[in-house]
């Protein structure tokens, strides 16, 4: 590995022709032509310009889209270019970590075996990791109770209240939002104005009760989201970026639910109490939500679908498979989905990039297709781009805030809670890291 292989793997990413979701990351390098600005003066030194002082780069260098592939092997398995990953779909592809991929049960399970070229060998002291695959939180966690795993990251939900305090059971921090994403694009919307489509959105946040959610299915001592850049993220100047909120998270839910009729009533609707304290909607309004196999994901929809039935509105719950459920939220082919978003890096500007009516990760459709409902998204784009390339940083927390503002006055999204992380790890187990950006490292993994 050289540095030239960075000088391509970089300009690939970029490439429109990858389409890779994360490609809008190298617009803060400056161009040289149609290039980025990236060159190898030796094997061993990369120079990189920037179109100004970016108080995050080295994070970015960290973050895996980062990270060098090798040319060769990427080329000879797309030939014609119409599969960009087709080099890594198969065990066995080239790599320059601790470990490589030796076998590959597709969604089943993964075996990787020590990397001898890999630069600190020495310190890996594991020749073999072993991975399970799986979707199914309650097999995994009875593998973990059979001595199967040693280490797992995720438990059923009905076992968390039992396992706090168990010294195999961790709770870390992380830098994340859980959050109800809505499709702005949506027949749910139809005939509405922009303004009306958001108070049926803000209808519905305020009727989501966060502080059960957090208390009762969440339980590991998640903090309540009232705003969607997550409590704790540093503003690129030496500060903390969460300076105020939009709503009481800790009322919202039941008392609320005269506000959240007064919104409905304003985007056209009407209510019929039925004595029992909730009411009937007219018109009829609904949609389904769709979520991601999990226990606690489950419950999350089973509790948002009694908070909004106080109003009429009837929620069904849909569940697919992961692969399934990334296509359709990133094709826009839902109504309101279960959404959570773990910084890449820690800038506020990760949390707001996503929603650029370019960016592969705008699920909720803004500033995309025709709907008269949807917002005109032209100044947020034209804000995040300014924002990419300013060198006064206070001002760019400044205008953070106000890109923040734009996004919460959709109510596209409806935070509810921002994220901790949970493992569970075998007391003979040492070595092993997380961090607050949801990466477990195993490199250095010992079992004794």
């Amino acid at each position: 590995m050289t540095a030239n292989d960075f000088v391509y793997s970089w300009n690939r990413v970029a490439d429109p022709a990858t389409a890779a979701d994360y490609s809008y990351l190298f617009d803060i390098i400056a161009k040289d032509g149609d290039a980025l600005a990236v060159k190898a003066v030796d094997d061993y030194t990369l120079e990189v310009t920037l179109t100004n002082p970016c108080p995050y780069f080295l994070d970015l260098t960290a973050f895996p889209t980062f990270m060098p592939v090798h040319q060769a092997s990427v080329e000879a398995a797309n030939p014609d270019g119409t599969n960009p990953g087709a080099w890594a779909q198969e065990a066995g592809f080239v790599c320059n970590g601790a470990y490589t991929l030796d076998s590959w049960a597709h969604e089943e399970s993964m075996v990787y075996v020590k990397n001898p070229n890999y630069y600190d060998a020495a310190n890996v002291t594991m020749d073999t990791l072993e991975f399970m695959l799986s979707a199914d939180d309650t097999a995994i966690y009875a593998a973990y109770n059979n001595g199967d795993l040693e280490f797992i990251d995720t438990v059923p939900n009905d076992e968390i209240a039992s396992l706090l305090g168990n010294e195999e059971f961790y709770i870390v921090d992380q830098l994340g939002t859980y959050y109800i994403g809505f499709n702005v694009q949506d027949d749910m919307f139809e005939g509405k104005t922009v303004e009306q489509a958001a108070a049926m959105r803000e209808a519905m946040s305020l009727l989501i009760d966060r502080q059960y959610i957090a208390d009762n299915i969440g339980q590991t001592g998640q903090q309540l989201a009232d705003t969607f850049v997550p409590a704790g993220m540093g503003d690129g100047d030496g500060g903390e970026f969460k300076t105020g909120s939009y709503y009481d998270a800790a009322t919202t839910g039941a008392g609320n639910v005269e506000q959240a009729m007064t919104l409905l009533e304003s985007a056209g609707y009407s209510f019929t109490d039925k004595g029992d304290g909730s009411y009937e909607i007219s018109p009829a309004l609904g949609f389904e939500y769709v979520i991601n196999e999990g226990t606690g994901h489950q419950k999350i929809a089973e509790a948002v679908q009694q908070d909004l039935a106080l109003v009429g509105i009837e929620v069904t719950i849909k569940t697919e498979d992961w692969n399934v459920f990334l296509e359709d939220r990133k094709n826009g082919n839902f109504g309101v989905a279960r959404e959570g978003w773990v910084a890449d890096y820690n800038d506020p500007i990760n949390m707001l990039e996503i929603f650029t009516s370019d960016s592969g990760n705008n699920d909720m459709q803004l500033g995309r297709g025709d709907s008269a409902a949807a917002p005109d998204w032209t100044e947020y784009d034209n804000m995040i781009s300014e924002i990419r390339t300013m060198t006064d940083f206070a001002a760019r927390v400044d205008l953070m805030h106000k890109a923040e503002d734009m996004l919460m006055d959709t109510w596209a999204v409806v935070p509810l809670y921002f994220y901790n992380d949970v493992y569970m790890q075998k007391p003979n187990v040492t070595g092993t890291y997380a961090t607050v950006f949801g990466m477990k490292y195993f490199m250095y993994a010992q079992k004794n």
